[in-house]
């Protein structure tokens, strides 16, 4: 049950070495690597999913891939670090933003005191929807140090600059052992869902900013994949069976790698390539279209805008809430 839920002390030990790393003029590729590498340095299979760095107006689920076009980290950038260990397939969901222009110090503020409102507001008998109304209500009050422009270009004369937007189609949600999205959504806006949070369940609260239109979009060149482990999802016996009929021997192997080493946890790319699989790509786009892999893109807000991102992991025990990924630093 959810009570064997993990000790959290490797989260903030990750967000400190990661915090660390994060450098201008550092590649985007060497901060996903190190902080994998601090992940696996106690021996034991660490990745609850893939270390996502996504920049500016890319909210979530970005993470280097092989051979992909390299990113300089600039002075200018605001930069997402989403991760999570895992112990016997209970994750543990963290996320912070780092940014160096202090222009960009009002929205990560927002974004923060927005996620620690919805911490505050969960617990045993509170609905999903009143969760939404706390985030909504803090981040949705604060204003930027970014001045709007038009679409020359040219300044927008205001009293206050941009005013930060929750990104309204990214959620929290609750996890599993081996699931780290078992089914409830935590919404960041008020809504009418009644959806009660119960004692023992697991939860990730996250909340996501933008200074654009607070929605997000799906980008291309897709990093993120997860076994689907959706009840209705092909059976794994019939699609390799079909696959021996097409003589698409490659896509069996990935398979097979798949269940044994990530089960139903998210992976990347990058993880395939580390793994031996060098050149996996038609095999894993052929699972994707059968069905029993899930792609999941980068998720995007307009260009130019900029994105900001927290999240603590919770649990609700018989002795209350317990945040499982509080740190010193955050």
């Amino acid at each position: 049950g959810a009570s064997a839920a993990p000790s959290s002390n490797r989260s903030p030990t990750q967000r400190r070495s990661s915090r660390r790393k994060a450098a201008i003029g550092r590649r985007e590729e060497t901060q996903s690597t190190t902080a994998s590498s601090s992940s696996s340095s106690k021996g034991v299979r660490p990745y609850g999913f893939p270390i996502g760095v996504s920049l500016n107006h890319v909210a979530a689920h970005d993470s280097p891939n092989p051979k992909g076009n390299l990113k300089i980290l600039r002075y200018s950038d605001v930069l997402k670090i989403d991760f999570g260990p895992q112990v016997r397939g209970w994750i543990i969901d963290a996320a912070f933003t780092v940014a160096f222009d202090p222009r960009h110090d009002e929205l990560l503020r927002a974004v923060r005191d927005a996620t620690e409102a919805g911490i505050r507001m969960a617990g045993v008998g509170v609905t999903l929807g009143e969760v939404g109304a706390a985030v909504q209500r803090v981040m949705e009050s604060r204003y930027t140090n970014i001045t709007g422009r038009t679409a020359s270009g040219a300044p927008i004369p205001t009293r206050h600059g941009v005013r930060v937007r929750v990104i309204r189609n990214l959620c929290g949600h609750n996890m599993e052992q081996w699931k780290i999205h078992a089914g409830k959504s935590v919404h960041a806006v008020a809504c009418s869902d009644d959806t009660v949070m119960q004692e023992g369940e697991v939860y990730a609260i996250e909340t996501f900013g933008s200074t654009g239109n607070g929605f997000v979009v799906e980008g291309k060149d897709c990093s993120h994949y997860m076994w689907n482990y959706d009840e209705e999802a092909p059976d794994p016996n019939v699609i390799k069976h079909h696959l021996r009929m097409q003589n698409k021997t490659s896509s069996i192997q990935l398979m097979n790698h798949i269940i044994k080493r990530h089960k139903t946890l998210a992976f990347c790319r990058r993880w395939l390539d580390q793994e031996g699989f060098k050149n996996h790509k038609a095999a894993l786009e052929r699972l994707v279209r059968l069905g029993v892999v899930i792609e999941y893109p980068p998720l995007e807000d307009r260009a130019g805008c900029y994105t900001a991102q927290f999240e603590h992991t919770i649990y609700l025990g018989p002795e209350g809430k317990e945040v499982l990924t509080r740190g010193e630093d955050y």
